[in-house]
């Protein structure tokens, strides 16, 4: 007989409403019931969750590393050491995102995700490899290393797309020499394209949109806004993301990447629906304020954590972000001024909806995975349930008799 587990007295934030005093059951690690009435449960364990938040676990599709690991790295141990740490601020379920590199760079990546999610049994359960580059524009580049950037090419992504099937986004600026050519691809193998890092004007985006860029790697960082061309002015991709109603965006909630007013205006613009809050976290998060490695331990580049957020060591220009989770719903709760159901959405269903993966993850609901995490208001999480796993947990667990 499979074990339940039984959470009650808490506020359920179900994709409708806010129930006051629900109860949630989770039978062999799947939700089988959402109730606004206590529901008896023999033999179950139970947590009571004291009035406290029940939410769907967070969903971070972007996310680089935390807890003084980065899956550049190339290690399992890295992998699940980033796992577990972001479980603890209440992701649930995570892409992990690489950074411009060689081909054998990625390749190496790709085969250690592989080993790493087998034995992912106590963090943020893996979705997919997001790669994040190398078909980048040279001037959009942010922190990434110039050394890599390239053009794509065929031979080369469908080499990498052959040699594993971890694979499940691929940002890229859809202006360079053959990237209409390579989201073609990338949608033909169900591999969702990003648009990312990029001088794209609206007529390359609308293009690119047509041809399955439906989302725009971290909104505002790395990218055109109206810019000027022999006198002329062109919409950019900020703009673009605004006129295409049916294009996705993501956004670094940290309160650094994009101040109070442009939390706003997105919100205001897109709604929580085509919203995807993301963390975009190097490995800095959650470790002390100082110097840290943005990439690989051995080949990464140097930067400065102060403030909040990973700097360039001149200063110059941000090189990460140091957010957990929960500071992105806080933010957006209080930078953003936005109801905390349409802030828990951008980081739950949102975000499911886009990796495909709604089906299974992203609210609570009955036959859906137990991904659970409860939180007080100030969103500091006190539970953390991972597939009906009680991963992390502030108080006790008992057991019904």
């Amino acid at each position: 007989m499979q074990e339940q587990l039984k959470i009650y007295n808490g506020r359920i934030i179900t994709p409708n409403r806010i129930i006051p005093r629900g109860t949630v059951l989770v039978t062999g690690g799947k939700i089988t019931a959402v109730s606004e009435q206590d529901i008896p449960a023999e033999n179950a364990l139970t947590i009571d969750a004291g009035g406290q938040y029940i939410s769907p676990g967070f969903i971070d599709i972007h996310v680089h590393g935390g807890g003084g690991s980065d899956f550049m790295d190339a290690d399992e141990a890295a992998f699940l050491k980033i796992a577990e740490t972001h479980a603890r601020y209440g992701t649930t379920a995570m892409v992990p995102t690489t950074l411009t590199s060689d081909k054998e760079g990625i390749l190496n990546t790709l085969a250690v995700y592989e080993r790493a999610a087998s034995r992912n049994k106590n963090g943020s359960a893996f979705l997919g490899i997001h790669l994040e580059g190398p078909y980048l524009a040279l001037n959009q580049r942010g922190a990434q290393d110039a050394r890599y950037i390239r053009d794509p090419d065929p031979r080369e992504y469908q080499e990498i797309l052959s040699a594993s099937q971890a694979v499940v986004r691929w940002s890229a600026a859809p202006e360079r020499k053959g990237a209409i050519a390579f989201g073609q691809y990338l949608r033909s193998k169900g591999i969702l394209p990003a648009i990312a890092h990029t001088d794209a004007i609206y007529e390359e985006v609308i293009q690119a949109f047509d041809n399955g860029y439906t989302l725009i790697t971290h909104l505002y960082s790395c990218m055109t806004s109206v810019t000027r061309r022999n006198a002329y002015r062109y919409a950019g991709v900020v703009e673009s993301a605004y006129i295409i109603d049916e294009m996705d965006v993501e956004v670094i909630s940290d309160g650094i990447h994009l101040p109070a007013p442009l939390l706003k205006m997105v919100y205001k613009i897109k709604g929580a629906d085509k919203i995807a809050l993301i963390t975009d976290a190097m490995r800095a998060a959650a470790m002390p304020a100082g110097e840290s490695i943005l990439g690989g331990r051995e080949n990464g580049t140097r930067v400065i954590v102060e403030d909040d957020v990973a700097k360039l060591p001149d200063r110059s220009a941000f090189a990460g972000s140091v957010a957990t989770a929960d500071r992105l719903v806080r933010n957006m709760i209080q930078l953003g001024e936005v109801p905390l159901a349409d802030a828990v959405r951008m980081i739950t269903s949102t975000p499911a909806r886009i990796m495909k993966v709604g089906d299974r993850k992203g609210s609570l609901a009955a036959g859906k995975d137990a991904d659970i995490i409860i939180f007080d208001e100030d969103i500091r999480i006190t539970t953390t349930i991972i597939q009906g796993k009680v991963i992390y947990r502030e108080g006790e667990v008992r057991k019904t008799t």
